[in-house]
């Protein structure tokens, strides 16, 4: 997935902070935290995840299938497509 390499930064800063969610998670139960503030906590991840999720869809979909070059090309970016959304809905 080359095209990720021009935003990589942009992804990998997100993930940073999604790393860090999770660690603050994990400090948060270490702690006996209260159990709202750790499921607002893991809402948040959640809501992280699917946006990184959702940046990553787009690019593959604008690059692997409207993007394609050949038939061929598309049809497997689609089918690459599908099986990650088939596992995802899971």
């Amino acid at each position: 997935m080359s095209h990720l390499s021009r935003d990589s930064s942009k992804l990998i800063s997100r993930l940073r902070r999604i790393k860090g969610q999770v660690e603050g998670v994990e400090r948060a139960l270490e702690a006996d935290a209260d159990c709202g503030e750790v499921l607002r906590q893991i809402a948040s991840i959640r809501g992280a995840i699917t946006g990184l999720t959702s940046q990553v869809i787009e690019e593959h979909v604008r690059n692997h299938v409207v993007g394609a070059t050949t038939a061929s090309e598309r049809e497997r970016g689609a089918a690459e497509m599908l099986d990650v959304l088939k596992a995802y809905m899971k």
